[in-house]
């Protein structure tokens, strides 16, 4: 078992004073065999009313209205969470739904449908070129595949941090040749989807002992990418830092696209002139406390 302390903290300011809509908060991670919320608060200002529920992906949303206008919007989230993540195991060899071509049961099939579907659109051929590139050979293993295409990101791509919201088109990290770790998992699940695999965007946290020469994309908010496999379910890539099924990846929020599983997304009314964003993620790794006899 791991444990860490994560404070995140999202600071808006408005070069003149605003009013808000609601906020949509996507910052708390939901219990499962991997991952225990040990404790989890928020810090809001300017304070306002605060309601939970649960989206269609089954995310934990906090949706927060603040009151009265303000010229500044500063978000705090603190969570201590303890991660049991499984060590990736290899399928049986002589499982046919474990090489390639994938194919899904039929009841997974139906379940899977909504993260088969690519949601952007091939308008330049150079995403498809790139993706037959990185195809095998006939009926190479499934797991050996993701964790190839996996290094060939990581390997193959320049990480340059972006201050700026939204992720680029597969398109755009292609012809780049660089990105960001949402560009990445984007790049990754869009691409596996074209190739049969049921693949979601996943949001979180990254521990890193080290910031400096450590680990790309620590000290920020994280992204990295999901895929279904027969017998070993949803599985996690990071191809960022060409991870896998790794404690140090600690999810909170998962989705079909990048939109749907930002952290911090509202409205504010009237005109807020020039606005500055600024966010800082701390991760911490924490000994736990023994429990009680």
């Amino acid at each position: 078992m791991a444990q860490f302390r994560i404070v995140h903290e999202t600071r808006y300011s408005y070069e003149r004073a605003v009013t808000f809509g609601p906020q949509r908060l996507m910052l708390r991670p939901r219990d499962s065999h991997a991952s225990r919320l040990v404790d989890a608060s928020l810090s809001l200002s300017p304070p306002g009313a605060t309601r939970w529920t649960y989206d269609a992906f089954g995310n934990c949303v906090c949706w927060f209205t603040p009151q009265g206008p303000a010229q500044r919007l500063i978000i705090t989230s603190h969570l201590t969470i303890a991660r049991f993540p499984a060590p990736l195991s290899e399928p049986e060899a002589d499982d046919p739904q474990s090489a390639m071509p994938l194919i899904y049961g039929g009841e997974d099939r139906v379940a899977l449908a909504p993260y088969m579907s690519p949601a952007t659109d091939d308008e330049q051929p150079q995403f498809l070129h790139w993706l037959r590139g990185q195809t095998g050979r006939s009926e190479e293993p499934a797991l050996d595949f993701l964790l190839r295409l996996n290094s060939a990101i990581h390997e193959g791509f320049d990480y340059k941090a972006r201050a700026a919201e939204g992720v680029q088109t597969p398109h755009e990290t292609l012809a780049t040749g660089s990105g960001t770790c949402r560009d990445f998992a984007w790049l990754m699940v869009e691409g596996l989807r074209r190739l049969g695999f049921a693949a979601r965007f996943v949001s979180g946290y990254l521990y890193s002992p080290k910031l400096e020469g450590g680990l790309r994309g620590a000290g920020a908010t994280h992204a990295w990418c999901e895929v279904f496999l027969p017998d070993l379910g949803w599985t996690e890539f990071d191809p960022t830092n060409g991870l896998a099924e790794s404690p140090d990846l600690i999810p909170v929020a998962v989705a079909r696209t990048p939109t749907q599983a930002a952290p911090v997304s509202g409205t504010i009314l009237g005109d807020p002139g020039q606005v500055s964003l600024h966010v800082d993620v701390k991760v911490t790794h924490e000994t736990p406390l023994p429990e009680a006899a």
